[in-house]
């Protein structure tokens, strides 16, 4: 086993999640005691949520007092001329977590500004209730407890299993959706929904999926996922090909299986959009 040697910004980010995920599980083992507020259709935000990020906040703060913040509850926050940014999701997956299911996780991605434009360098997703860390950044690779990752090598659509995540309640893009669904299912072996996207993605990194696409998602969503599965071989972009980060639209994969996902999402838009 390969031992990853990180740099001390992202060893920060990996206590600050160590940190943050030891109440999520106290949370999590008493979450029918949770007072629960209502921010949209399906889209909830806890005590749990709230004690996490500010936990987070704070820590990554201590460590790195310099850096700005884009945080799923607080929104942006720190120096406007930044050079480095923390995206955090505290809980991704909050659903899940309200109702008990082990499928959840802490998300923080860094991004480098770099002139006009940006890149995510480092990104953290820990799930607690899995005990399984996954960790990478720009050159060093990406990791689950210290193993090393490498996306799948599957070539054929007839193999693979593709994960997504479905539109609800009030949220666009049902139909582009609808489109992209109905293309795949009779082409590949499966198609899951989790509830995670930071997960899902850490799971192409992983090699558990050979693919992963959704539309209309958060930096704060995706950011970690996104250096996790470059740095574990695969590709991620938006349906057009462009960053995925700006657009909020992701299509994750290895290197064979990704042209083909990302054709027949781009196709799925088109056909509604035109």
């Amino acid at each position: 086993m390969v031992v990853p040697r990180f740099s001390p910004v992202v060893n920060v980010m990996i206590a600050a999640a160590h940190k943050a995920a030891k109440r999520l599980l106290r949370d999590f083992g008493e979450v029918e005691n949770l007072q629960v507020s209502v921010k949209g259709p399906s889209d909830f935000v806890s005590q749990a949520d709230l004690r996490a990020e500010e936990t987070l906040r704070a820590e990554l703060s201590k460590g790195r007092p310099d850096h700005a913040f884009l945080m799923e509850e607080r929104g942006s926050s720190g120096p406007e001329d930044w050079k480095f940014r923390f995206l955090v999701d505290p809980l991704d997956g909050t659903t899940n977590f309200l109702h008990g299911i082990p499928h959840w996780a802490i998300s923080i991605g860094l991004e480098r500004r770099l002139g006009k434009t940006s890149e995510i360098v480092a990104g953290v997703v820990h799930s607690p209730a899995q005990g399984e860390l996954f960790v990478a950044e720009k050159g060093v690779g990406a990791f689950l407890n210290e193993r090393r990752l490498r996306v799948s090598a599957r070539r054929e659509m007839r193999e693979a299993l593709f994960a997504t995540g479905i539109p609800f309640g009030s949220m666009p893009y049902k139909r582009e959706f609808t489109h992209t669904l109905t293309a795949l299912m009779p082409e590949v072996a499966g198609i899951r929904r989790a509830g995670a996207a930071a997960l899902d993605l850490a799971w192409v990194a992983a090699g558990r999926y050979d693919g992963y696409w959704e539309l209309n998602l958060n930096p704060w969503d995706i950011a970690a996922g996104i250096i996790l599965v470059r740095e574990a071989g695969g590709f991620v972009t938006a349906p057009d090909g462009g960053d995925p980060l700006a657009s909020g639209d992701v299509v994750a994969a290895n290197p064979a299986l990704h042209p083909k996902l990302r054709e027949v999402v781009a196709s799925g838009i088109a056909a509604v959009r035109r």
